[in-house]
């Protein structure tokens, strides 16, 4: 059997002001162009959260996106997760995202984007990518 791989996080936007409608609507239509689970694509509409755009009530002052799903050993394809992904925030009003990646053979690495800005625009392009990695040593006595 395969290493397992395990994906998760958040995608943060602010819902303060005028547009968190039109903001919640363009990023739950951006999630909504991803591809179905049975087409098994490395990022799909079921492993979202999509926010109903009719709920603004549920949160306080942050739109809070989350996201996670099993794979079979993704790090060997991450790089195409990570171009997937970036698509879709490419799409999105958001603040913050957060990836975790936990993977059997090289540990956990966090990658965190954000843009220049106090929110990226979609279609903008203002965004960068910070990663970090830990990794604990299983076979030490």
């Amino acid at each position: 059997m395969e290493a397992e791989s395990i994906v998760y996080g958040c995608i943060k936007d602010s819902i303060i002001g005028p547009g968190q409608s039109e903001r919640i609507q363009i990023n739950r239509d951006a999630m909504l162009t991803l591809p179905r689970a049975e087409e098994w694509p490395f990022l799909c509409q079921e492993m979202f959260a999509i926010p109903d755009p009719t709920r603004i009530s549920g949160s306080y002052q942050t739109d809070v996106m989350h996201f996670g799903a099993s794979y079979k050993a993704v790090e060997y394809e991450w790089n195409q997760w990570i171009e997937q992904f970036e698509n879709l925030l490419s799409k999105m009003y958001w603040v913050s995202a957060t990836v975790h990646l936990e993977t059997e053979l090289c540990g956990t690495h966090t990658f965190t984007w954000e843009c220049n800005r106090n929110f990226h625009v979609p279609g903008s392009g203002d965004m960068y990518v910070q990663c970090q990695w830990s990794h604990e040593d299983y076979l030490r006595a």
